[in-house]
């Protein structure tokens, strides 16, 4: 792919100003991109002073051995103290850490000083497990308060957590416990989901068979379910309840390793990424700070995302804790026991700034408007969405129906391995654009460029690569320094590339373009599937789509798409809902664009994080049998497409 070839087709002209009243009143503005362009590590250097440091450190970057970066030498600090006792120390031990929902409809309330007392006691626990700085947990928890209690507790003695999404399966789990080499398991007899309870504990116990790291299981009682109980198992309550609620935080390295959190890997082992702390926790802070406009005094803010997956740790958990803030998390589904849960926890709580990904938002779009429209949600002033680009008309129906016409949507561009947002509207200064990421934050350093790593014009499209070192980076790959170099930062010299693609509009903002994997090559012409699929779900009668490249001999590759209609659609069943869909992509487009078939099916295969796996939907356009379907949400939405097919082609 280079900037000759990639296609550049989907052009924006709508725009949102930032709301003026927001605006006045914005944490960041125009100064902070002059400031950090004048001397960046002076800039990040003053955003490391809104952390509480046991020792100040004397070198803010030490980058003599590329890629292998140290921020903030010299300097220690304890992450779990700068996320609760400092607050607490304040005089503001009664404000709200989290308003905890339970999918059943239990609740939780957890002051400050709730969560100091209950991190101190789970800290002392692990202890007395034998759990030591430098060791590693593994915790596989549902969306319950134990889950960020756990971490903080393993923060705060210097045991680096390794947090495994609680949909995994045993085997995927015992991958991450073996490459971690961890000493414990913390887990819980099961969750709910979908109005149901789940297990979890027997997964642990097949897990952890014939391991030669793990000494005990923790378990937290949740469901109540019955369990299989082990010489090496303890529950949560008869070890946590005893234990004292005093605890000293030790002054850990600014370089102690704070987590492993793995991300699948092409070579079938998962990639280990390796967080620091100091400056780990420098950037999550100001991001959230900055991103979403945080008046920790007035503001409940919502992200949606499991804590198993890295927007959960940075934007749940390190973020919003150390800047003080007041956080919903909710344990289940958005559409339990109805598809307005999401908004009535929403309206519940006033919530004020709302994080979330497009799968959901699209998912959303599919029920329908009728289910928002039910809650009050005047108290929103700030959505946002992670995950993969936001498509236009997601973007905007999120705008409209979430957000009353008012709120501004900063559309986040970052990775697992890059720690914390990276590229991003900011709500005070941005003139947004639907499905633009816009700019780097101030303080990074980012370029879209060609396969001779020039930058390419306004206009132009290629790989997206980072150019300097940023505080929040992982540091490599847990045991594999060489994987780390090659996975990121052999493509380009010196430049971190971790696979995306993206280009530049005629005013030089960035717009995401996905893997440069699902970039199609049809006719010469590189198009982007996210493109694609922004066109057809700007159709009315669309809800979502997902597009695949499929070998074609005239073409090299040929369009396919998957769409899931809108509830209001109508008939879709016949050749003249998929004709209608083909015109428009070419009218959108052009001609290049049109897909050479549209299946018209009732769901698409997602991963459990919400990630469409195009894998499986390039097996069906090519009539290939279905790899691995063990990470899917749900296995039986390729049986639901297969039998779709007879009746989906187009010409």
């Amino acid at each position: 792919m280079s900037e000759e070839t990639l296609s550049n087709l989907l052009h924006e002209t709508r725009r949102f100003d930032p709301p003026p009243e927001l605006a006045a009143q914005a944490n960041v503005t125009q100064d902070s991109y002059d400031e950090a362009t004048a001397d960046r590590l002076g800039f990040w250097a003053r955003q490391a002073d809104r952390l509480n440091w046991a020792e100040p450190w004397d070198t803010v970057l030490d980058w003599t051995n590329p890629p292998f970066a140290k921020w903030f030498v010299g300097g220690k600090l304890n992450v779990a103290y700068n996320c609760v006792d400092r607050h607490v120390e304040a005089g503001r031990g009664g404000k709200v850490a989290y308003h905890w929902e339970g999918e059943p409809g239990d609740t939780r309330t957890i002051t400050y000083a709730d969560l100091q007392r209950e991190v101190n006691k789970a800290a002392n626990a692990l202890l007395e497990l034998g759990v030591r700085t430098g060791d590693r947990v593994a915790i596989y928890l549902p969306m319950i308060p134990e889950l960020p209690i756990t971490m903080l507790a393993c923060a705060r003695i210097g045991a680096t957590h390794s947090v495994v999404f609680g949909g995994f399966s045993a085997d995927a789990l015992r991958t991450r416990i073996d490459d971690a080499e961890a000493k414990l398991v913390v887990t819980s007899d099961g969750g709910f989901r979908r109005g149901k309870p789940y297990g979890l504990k027997e997964i642990v116990d097949e897990a952890v068979t014939d391991s030669a790291t793990i000494t005990n299981v923790l378990v937290v009682r949740r469901t109540g379910e019955d369990v299989i109980w082990n010489d090496h198992d303890v529950w949560w309550d008869d070890l946590v309840d005893r234990q004292s609620a005093q605890h000293e935080a030790p002054a850990l390295d600014a370089e102690h390793p704070l987590y492993i959190l793995h991300t699948s890997g092409t070579t079938g082992k998962p990639k280990g990424i390796l967080h620091t702390s100091g400056g780990y926790l420098t950037q999550v802070a100001w991001t959230h700070h900055a991103v979403f406009d945080l008046k920790p005094h007035t503001d409940v803010y919502w992200c949606s995302a499991d804590i198993g997956w890295v927007t959960g740790h940075s934007y749940v958990v390190y973020g919003p804790l150390a800047n003080g803030a007041t956080s919903v998390i909710y344990e289940g589904t958005p559409d339990t026991p109805d598809k307005d849960r999401w908004w009535e926890i929403i309206e519940k709580y006033r919530v004020t700034i709302f994080y979330t990904a497009p799968t959901a938002i699209r998912t959303c779009m599919k029920w329908g408007e009728e289910f928002p429209a039910e809650h009050d949600l005047s108290s929103l002033r700030v959505l946002g969405s992670v995950g993969e680009p936001i498509n236009p008309e997601a973007y905007v129906w999120y705008r409209q129906h979430i957000g009353g016409d008012r709120c501004p949507v900063v559309d986040t561009w970052w990775q697992t391995e890059t720690g914390a947002i990276m590229i991003s509207p900011l709500p005070g200064v941005t003139a947004g654009k639907p499905g633009a990421a816009m700019r780097p934050l101030p303080g990074i350093v980012a370029d879209v460029v060609d396969d001779q790593a020039r930058s390419v014009p306004d206009g132009g499209g290629g790989f997206l690569v980072i150019k300097e070192p940023w505080p929040s980076m992982l540091r490599t790959i847990w045991g594999d320094d060489q994987r780390f170099i090659d996975t990121y930062w052999s493509r380009f010299d010196e430049l971190y590339f971790a696979g995306d693609g993206a280009k530049k509009d005629s005013d030089g903002d960035l717009w995401l373009l996905g893997r440069v994997d699902d970039v199609m090559l049809v006719s010469g012409h590189n198009i982007s599937t996210t493109e694609v699929e922004s066109a057809l779900v700007s159709h009315p009668k669309v809800a979502e789509a997902a597009v695949v490249g499929a070998t074609d001999p005239v073409t090299g590759q040929a369009i396919v798409a998957f769409v899931i209609p809108r509830g209001s659609a109508g008939d879709v069943e016949g050749e003249g809902f998929v004709k209608e869909l083909r015109d428009h992509v070419a009218q959108v487009l052009g001609k290049i664009a049109r897909p050479r078939q549209i299946m018209v099916v009732p769901e698409l295969p997602k991963t459990r994080s919400g990630k469409i796996m195009r894998r499986l939907l390039r097996d069906v356009a090519e009539n290939r049998s279905l790899g691995d379907v063990t990470t899917l949400t749900d296995s039986t939405v390729m049986d639901l497409i297969s039998e779709k097919l007879p009746t989906a082609k187009a010409d």
